[in-house]
This record gives structure tokens, sequence and C-alpha cells, in this order.
């Protein structure tokens, strides 16, 4: 939950508070159960993590202290090569991960007006070309 925080915090200052609050509270029971964890760690902690399901990175999340430091890099790198994933949803809002995503192979698919939950903050489709 702490990585979470602190990667939310620092790139999606779209969100609404209480969206922030509804996605935090579904979190451990709706949506990490629902993906397989991948967790970066370094000095012996965790500073980031990922989760997949079915060919897709449907979450990666770095502490904002190790932003910038190849933890995301790391994490997508092992995302690809051993769970196959090939797609990827990024918040249009969210500059920064749209940027890291393209730089690392992936294009823009499609859009949606809405979240995965029905909310005002649209997608970006991404895929890693066959």
């Amino acid at each position: 939950m702490e990585i979470w925080r602190s990667a939310v915090r620092a790139t999606h200052d779209f969100l609404d508070e209480s969206d922030f609050e509804r996605i935090e509270a579904g979190l451990i029971s709706g949506y990490l159960p629902a993906v397989s964890i991948l967790v970066a760690d370094t000095d012996g902690g965790p500073v980031g993590f990922a989760g997949v399901a079915e060919g897709r990175l449907e979450m990666l999340f770095v502490s904002d202290s190790a932003r910038g430091k190849g933890v995301g890099t790391a994490l997508l790198d092992e995302a690809v090569a051993r769970h196959g994933v090939t797609e990827a949803d990024v918040n249009e809002q969210n500059a920064g991960a749209l940027g890291f995503y393209l730089s690392r192979g992936f294009v823009q698919a499609g859009r949606s007006e809405l979240d995965g939950d029905g909310r005002p903050y649209p997608l970006l489709h991404l895929e890693i070309p066959a």
C-alpha cells in the first residue's frame, strides 16, 4: 500500500481525492487478487510492483523515491519476457507513464473515454506491435 500511495500521489494528480480513496479501499480486496504480482526489491526492501493477467500489464507502480532508477523498466521487462505481456492501459492524463511505455516499444492501439471502473479518466490502450 505504501508503494501504491507514493506512486499515485506523485503521478496521478488528476485523480479526485474521493476516487483515490475508493481505489485505495479496493486495492487489496479487489484489484490485487485479480493479478499475478511482480515485486522489485532493492537494498532489502520493496520499491515497486507490477500486476499482470492474461498477457496484460494491469498495473505498475514505483515508489516516488525510486522513480527514474530503472525499477519500472525492470518490472516491465520481467512482465514482457516471463509473463507474455503485450498490452497495457495508461491514463491519458498521465503523460509520464505514457512516455515511459512509448519509449519501451508500446504503441497506442485505442482509447476509451472512461476508465475500467466507469470513471471519467480516459484510458489509452497500448500494445507491443507483433
